[in-house]
């Protein structure tokens, strides 16, 4: 009868499921969970995140690990950047008294445009505070770093042209290199990946 063949068949025991243990189902595997954002970390120590977050955006959960300070760095350097553009956009001849000890009346406009030029960096800046984006807080770190650069070596042959050497200017000489210092510290240290465990 049809309905025992049934029964027989639902008793018998079914073969046990054979696992898989080759190299490319393994990579299939981690390949798979990289794709959906699961499984931990990578060599970098980032969490995985997927496809879907990325396209919609959600990336509250999905942090780097930031080195200690950085956004206390962040935040003193888009307050210093602010308040240089405001007071080189306020008052630029005073500015520029201050720095190089001597009066000017011909620069106001070249330093309004150097305090506009520093007001946009220094929205870069505010923008780095709240991101989590590591690509962005790097790109961030690097424009800074580049600007503090680029003022030491203006500023140098600035000095070098007038001849003298005030000591506002070389203060300023030594801060900005102390900035760099450390803007390149963050930047390293957050783009440095951790050794591969073996």
């Amino acid at each position: 009868m049809p309905l025992e063949g049934y029964c027989a068949m639902a008793s018998k025991p079914h073969p046990p499921l054979m696992k898989k243990h080759s190299q490319s189902d393994l990579v299939s595997r981690l390949k798979t969970r990289k794709i959906l954002g699961v499984g931990g970390e990578d060599d970098d120590g980032e969490v995985h995140r997927s496809k879907l977050s990325q396209m919609l955006g959600n990336d509250i959960k999905y942090q780097v690990r930031e080195p200690v300070g950085l956004r206390v760095w962040i935040i003193i350097s888009a307050l210093a950047f602010t308040v240089m553009a405001l007071m080189a956009l306020v008052c630029p001849n005073q500015l520029y008294e201050v720095v190089f000890e001597e009066e000017t009346h011909n620069t106001s406009i070249s330093i309004r445009l150097y305090g506009g030029a520093l007001l946009s960096l220094s929205l870069i800046l505010w923008n780095g505070v709240y991101t989590q984006e590591k690509v962005i807080i790097q790109w961030t770190l690097l424009s800074e770093a580049c600007y503090f650069a680029i003022q030491f070596l203006v500023t140098s042959v600035t000095l070098v042209e007038m001849g003298s050497l005030p000591n506002a200017a070389i203060l300023l000489l030594l801060s900005r290199v102390l900035f760099l210092l450390v803007t390149l510290f963050y930047y390293y240290h957050l783009g440095r990946g951790r050794p591969k465990k073996i």
